[in-house]
């Protein structure tokens, strides 16, 4: 049954079934809201759902969902009204930064620009600053494109004109249900998909093969977000889809230091972020550091012994 119906909507994986159902449902709620007004747990509901239609976006744009070339166009646009960026930003901050340099200095979503501690202050303010960085790597990549791929440039421009138009109409027609149903839950997607880049890769040691990223293992999350939760192995392998990536993560999890695997998402963030203030033992301990202290230990130890060698 669902591989015919994935068939028939053209999906490459049946899972993505799921995707399509996210996604309708994003767009009901708005239609819903908008009709009948404000209820509380629609609401609710949409915040939710724009923070998973961020993590579709990340998705879609490692893993293209459609097998037809304009189908993948066509969602690109449908995802870009929602999460409320363009969906092409993710090429250029994401794939060719990001995942190359993998939290090293040059990725604009390094976790320690500010400062190398881990609390619910760097926590708030990251996405803010990340999101200032990033800007200089979507408008090279536009510059270099509109030389290179003028279609392709055309295309990604189109995106912020759709997105435009949606909104702009919708706060022609009604400015206080456009920020509530449309502009609010844009904003909160994307203002969580860089927490959970900042607490995937905070305090872990991007130098490390294996113990780059954080892993938030329990089953409720990534039943409800496509698996976001297993970050290694996305480093590892990106261009797995996200229903392999439970399975790819249990293939590397014995490589991994078991202080990066947490099992819950929602004990990580009420024990680092609120409890460890008042009890220091829940904190964080920054592996990062830990490397760089042992590499400043090892030059100032060889030198002496290199002196003694040139006597």
């Amino acid at each position: 049954m669902t591989t015919t119906l994935s068939n028939i909507l053209g999906l490459r994986q049946s899972a993505d079934l799921r995707t399509m159902f996210y996604m309708s449902v994003t767009t009901a709620l708005l239609v819903l809201q908008w009709t009948l007004g404000f209820n509380i747990a629609l609401f609710l509901l949409s915040l939710f759902m724009a923070t998973a239609v961020a993590v579709i976006a990340h998705n879609h744009n490692h893993v293209p969902t459609f097998k037809s070339k304009g189908m993948n166009t066509f969602f690109d646009y449908w995802i870009t009204l929602f999460y409320g960026f363009p969906a092409f930003a993710w090429i250029p901050t994401h794939n060719r930064n990001h995942h190359q340099l993998n939290n090293r200095e040059g990725d604009h979503t390094i976790t320690y620009r500010v400062s190398e501690r881990n609390n619910l202050f760097t926590l708030v303010i990251y996405p803010t600053i990340s999101a200032f960085y990033q800007q200089q790597a979507i408008f090279s990549y536009l510059k270099d494109l509109r030389q290179r791929n003028p279609s392709r440039f055309w295309e990604s421009v189109l995106q912020y004109v759709a997105l435009g138009v949606f909104v702009g109409g919708a706060l022609f027609l009604d400015w206080q249900k456009a920020v509530l149903y449309i502009i609010i839950p844009q904003q909160v997607a994307l203002y969580f998909i860089m927490i959970f880049n900042y607490v995937q890769h905070v305090h872990a040691d991007e130098e490390s093969e294996w113990n780059h990223s954080r892993n938030f293992v329990g089953a409720g999350l990534n039943t409800l977000l496509f698996n976001n939760g297993f970050h290694t192995i996305h480093h590892d392998r990106a261009n797995i889809h996200w229903s392999q990536t439970p399975e790819a993560h249990r293939n590397i999890v014995e490589k991994i230091d078991p202080v990066l695997n947490e099992r819950s998402f929602w004990w990580y963030m009420v024990r680092v972020y609120f409890l460890a203030p008042l009890f220091p033992r829940f904190a964080t301990h920054s592996m990062r550091l830990d490397r760089k202290e042992a590499e400043k230990y090892a030059t100032t130890t060889v030198k002496p012994m290199e002196m003694s060698v040139a006597s």
